[in-house]
């Protein structure tokens, strides 16, 4: 089978598209046939090392042992282990995995949920690590409630479309920022209201928010820290890598004890989750939304484009036939 393979860090150049053996399914493992996948910051970060954890993230200081990248994968499972209970041949799945820039993969069955009949792979493919994120950040770390003001700061991204639409789903009153040309976008995600910050900056603006999710954006903490209500809360799952640092090193001791909160989140692979996503996708409160797509061959102009930091939406591989 073909894979997209890295053996060592750096820009989108050192990726190489090479013939690997096909994987076969231990005991508690699903084998995939890989439909379409979707580009992460998570696989710019492993790929470019730009941030040094990724480094133990990868398997190793220098260079990477783990040599390939793909969170996100949709495809039709091909053979299932013996003690594997939840699916069978045939059935259409959608997850987060390891290596899923290829043709094949082979998954732990929890990393795994039906896919939505109503979704096409490559719209499956652009949900998992981005729609997680955005559900783990809003109801977990942000304990989004109903009725509540909440921002979502970088709306337009593959993070920030989802959680304008999820925030939505909990009843709330949702502002999105991004920028002109993303405008009309926000809206059609049934934003509230629409910050262009071309020409407004919200953190120095009267209103106040009970929860920001910052999906992107440069705004030091004690800006957003501004923009809260007096118990609201700030979740970053995004941004600069000085800001990463900061609301790493420094969001706990900004925080303030009962009120206002500075809390970060990444994905974590949860199959309930993958569940309660697919039920929102297939009423149609949720829609991927797919900037470009790349067939596999094409994956190193995929992560460059990922990398400019301008894509709107989500960046989707497909696989050849």
């Amino acid at each position: 089978m073909k894979a997209v393979v890295y053996t060592n860090y750096g820009s989108p150049d050192v990726l190489q598209l090479k013939d690997v053996e096909k994987p076969s399914p231990k005991d508690n493992e699903v084998l995939i046939k890989i439909h379409a996948a979707s580009v992460n910051a998570y696989d710019w970060h492993l790929l470019t090392a730009d941030i040094f954890l990724m480094r133990l993230m990868g398997g190793g200081l220098l260079k990477p042992k783990y040599t390939r990248l793909g969170a996100d994968i949709a495809g039709r499972v091909e053979a299932v282990g013996k003690n594997v209970k939840q699916f069978q041949p045939d059935d259409e799945v959608f997850g987060m995995v390891r290596g899923g820039f290829a043709e094949y993969v082979c998954a732990l069955e929890d990393a795994l949920a039906l896919k939505p009949s109503n979704l096409s792979f490559e719209e499956a493919a652009a949900v998992p690590m981005a729609a997680l994120t955005a559900l783990q950040g809003l109801r977990d770390e942000g304990k989004i409630q109903s009725g509540q003001k909440v921002l979502i700061n970088g709306a337009s991204g593959g993070v920030g479309t989802f959680a304008v639409q999820i925030a939505k789903s909990f009843g709330t009153e949702v502002t999105a920022v991004c920028s002109t040309r993303n405008v009309d976008q926000a809206r059609s995600l049934r934003a509230d209201h629409v910050i262009d910050y071309t020409k407004e900056d919200f953190t120095q603006s009267r209103q106040k928010y009970d929860l920001i999710l910052a999906a992107n954006g440069y705004h030091p903490l004690s800006a957003y820290k501004r923009a809260l209500t007096p118990k609201g809360i700030y979740v970053m799952a995004g941004g600069s890598k000085a800001q990463m640092f900061q609301a790493m090193l420094l969001g706990s001791l900004m925080s303030e004890t009962g009120g206002r909160k500075m809390r970060s989140v990444s994905a974590k692979r949860n199959q309930k989750d993958l569940v309660i996503l697919a039920k929102l996708l297939e009423a149609g409160k949720v829609v991927p939304v797919i900037d470009r797509r790349y067939p596999l061959n094409k994956a190193a102009e995929a992560l460059r484009y990922l990398g400019e930091g301008h894509a709107q939406g989500k960046v989707v591989i497909t696989m050849e036939e």
